[in-house]
């Protein structure tokens, strides 16, 4: 008792994992005090991880724009103006170059993706399949996002050494329709399903900032926490507001609206990787802190996130010292083989 104020100094009981979350438990945990909320995630964040330890991951476009999609977000889709053009798939030996320059600027995985609907069994395919056994020798954690996946193509990557697979859902199922028409909520699940039996780690999460409300938000994070298993990653993404998109017009996403989706995450899915990923390039070094604190412990380097802005390494590399943040290594170079948190 200080000043007629009881603090309650009782520790936050030892999480658990589970797929057996209702809605209201993930509403109760999501509306709850931001600090108190924050101060929870971060309690499950110390007994799942090291706090100090972030992932340094990069993101690469390997094929640029001409999508035949319509997600209202992307500036890689044919049915927008946004004055991006659209690239052939590039060849392997640049895509390798690119991977060994990661490499040497700290990033332990490399993800590759292409503006694609879905997979096509292909030369484009064979190609990219060359590209992941390539960034796979160099020990690198190799990640693809490259549309929707058959069980078969799924199988052909883990062979060719594909460590993760990203596929988001983007918003809730309520909200899918309002954003995206040229594919269902069901075949982001499925190919999600395909990945995991293919024994892919499975990296899925969303975008914040697209109109929705925090029903959908909370749809959204119980989708995720009650699959059969959770995700190994789960990218929290800011909305990157771009002009010619429907959603240009769209305010940038307050940093407390982060902080929330990714302490939910953190709580709910305490093994998962949570990346703090689009959207950074306008969050000032406080904001992110705020996001490492509330559990997030991955980020993407490099100047661009396939299309849009990323601040640039030499600025990550000065705000680890400042925190006092280190890279994390690759699960690749620690143990060989054996699945882990991606």
């Amino acid at each position: 008792m200080t000043n007629g104020i009881t603090f309650s100094d009782a520790p936050v009981a030892e999480a658990t994992i589970r797929n057996d979350w209702t809605r209201a438990q993930v509403a109760e945990l999501y509306h709850q005090p931001v600090l108190d909320l924050v101060y929870q995630a971060a309690s499950v964040h110390r007994q799942f991880h090291d706090p100090q330890e972030v992932q340094v991951c990069t993101l690469l476009s390997i094929k640029t724009g001409g999508c035949s999609e319509d997600c209202s977000y992307c500036s890689q889709s044919v049915k927008y103006n946004t004055g991006l053009k659209a690239e052939k798939l590039m060849p392997v030996d640049d895509v390798l170059a690119r991977a060994r320059e990661a490499a040497e600027s700290g990033s332990t995985r490399f993800c590759m993706g292409a503006a694609w609907r879905e997979v096509r069994d292909n030369r484009d395919f064979d190609r990219v399949l060359a590209m992941v056994s390539g960034v796979a020798d160099l020990g690198l954690e190799v990640c693809c996002t490259l549309g929707m996946l058959t069980p078969e193509q799924a199988e052909k990557l883990k062979a060719a050494g594909l460590y993760a697979y990203n596929h988001n859902l983007d918003t809730s199922e309520e909200n899918y329709g309002n954003i995206i028409s040229t594919r269902t909520y069901d075949d982001r699940l499925q190919t999600l399903e395909n990945v995991r039996r293919a024994k892919i780690s499975v990296c899925s999460g969303g975008i914040i900032g697209l109109g929705e409300t925090d029903e959908d938000r909370i749809s959204m994070l119980h989708t995720l926490a009650t699959l059969p298993a959770h995700p190994e990653s789960v990218p929290v993404n800011a909305l990157v507001a771009i002009e010619g998109t429907p959603l240009q017009d769209q305010p940038r996403v307050p940093v407390w609206d982060m902080v929330r989706m990714i302490a939910t995450a953190r709580i709910l899915m305490p093994q998962a990787m949570v990346r703090l990923s689009a959207g950074r390039l306008e969050m000032p070094v406080a904001e992110q802190a705020l996001c490492f604190l509330a559990g997030a412990n991955s980020i993407f380097a490099g100047d661009k996130l396939l299309t849009t802005p990323n601040p640039e390494v030499d600025a990550d590399q000065a705000m680890f010292q400042l925190l006092s943040l280190k890279p994390r290594k690759s699960y690749k170079q620690e143990e060989a083989g054996q699945m882990r948190p991606a």
